[in-house]
């Protein structure tokens, strides 16, 4: 947001150099970044510093996952994939709380990467509440 780009991709880098071998998740934490290039910037940053996931949000600042920042993160790692043939993780997570937000992200994701990111190496939800909503359905349901 402050224009340090270098650092930033400085910065994820050399964690990436210290976490050789292990999944590298960055949070871009959308919620904070004022316009669709901003998020963008953040993703190709992340993705070209080594990033093996890019993430929506840590949850704690309002708006955290929103289906918009979600669709140009997708549509950034879709671009990469194609350029590289290296495919990016994605995890939409903050306040999806309900099935119907969760099958939103799914098709978002079916619709824009295809079947082959439907699967937990690559496409995650953050969603403890919606964890918690749906096992107290189905305590409930005989």
């Amino acid at each position: 947001m402050e224009g340090g780009e270098n650092e930033v991709y400085d910065e994820i880098a050399s964690i990436r150099e210290i976490c050789r071998g292990v999944l590298l998740k960055v949070i871009l934490e959308t919620g904070e970044l004022s316009s669709v290039q901003m998020i963008r910037r953040a993703s190709e940053l992340a993705i070209l510093a080594g990033a093996d996931f890019i993430k929506t949000s840590t949850g704690k600042i309002q708006p955290a996952a929103t289906e918009p920042a979600t669709l140009v993160m997708l549509d950034t790692i879709k671009e990469y994939a194609s350029a590289t043939g290296k495919r990016i993780g994605i995890k939409p997570a903050g306040g999806i709380q309900q099935p119907g937000q969760a099958l939103r992200y799914y098709r978002l994701v079916d619709h824009i990467l295809g079947d082959p990111w439907l699967n937990p190496r690559f496409f995650r939800i953050g969603a403890s509440r919606l964890l918690d909503n749906l096992l107290n359905v189905a305590k409930n349901t005989p």
